[in-house]
């Protein structure tokens, strides 16, 4: 849905351009205890619930951030960097990176602490992933140019740019490729 041929925008001719918000407008952060719910067969947190939960917060800073839906178009990559443990406070914080016409990107880190101690949190795991807005018929709409506000938040912004030239070229090669070996007569 992001990063191709751009789409009829949900917009009406002669409307201005909606104005920019800067990265603290949307940022956010979500906490969850985990609890023996949450384990795999190793005992430790499923990787899947921590992906959720990335996914819940990266989908709210982008709601916030376009004014309305989003839904989450591809997550480019999802580290785990340390395992989480039940009895762990988990805190997911996302912000927009990085926004297109009607995608953006979002940066999501993940920090885990004991929830009985007083160490600081330590980074568990890391994500971006990107995000289409959507009105109510599920076309792509505008969204609001972020602003970076800070060295670390224009540094951000400059690496989602990266990857989404990496996503692009990455696209393109594999449809080339599906394409060569179509008029080849090679059946998938």
């Amino acid at each position: 849905m992001t990063d191709q041929a751009p789409a009829p925008l949900t917009e009406s001719p002669g409307i201005p351009d909606i104005p920019g918000k800067p990265v603290s407008a949307s940022r956010t952060t979500l906490s969850h205890i985990m609890t023996h719910s949450d384990t795999n067969l190793l005992g430790t947190v499923h990787g899947g619930v921590i992906m959720k939960l990335v996914d819940d917060a990266a989908g709210a800073v982008a709601g916030r951030h376009s004014g309305g839906p989003a839904v989450t178009a591809s997550m480019d990559e999802m580290a785990f960097l340390e395992p989480v443990r039940v009895g762990d406070l988990v805190h997911v914080k996302a912000q927009v990176n990085w926004t297109g016409r009607t995608s953006m990107e979002v940066g999501v880190r993940v920090l885990a602490e004991r929830w009985n101690e007083s160490a600081p949190a330590t980074q568990v795991g890391s994500a971006y992933l990107v995000f289409a807005a959507v009105d109510a018929d599920g076309k792509p709409r505008r969204v609001p140019e972020v602003i970076p506000e800070s060295e670390r938040d224009r540094r951000r912004n400059q690496e989602a740019q990266i990857r989404r030239t990496h996503r692009l070229a990455r696209r393109r090669a594999i449809m080339e490729l599906r394409e060569k070996r179509a008029a080849d007569g090679i059946e998938d």
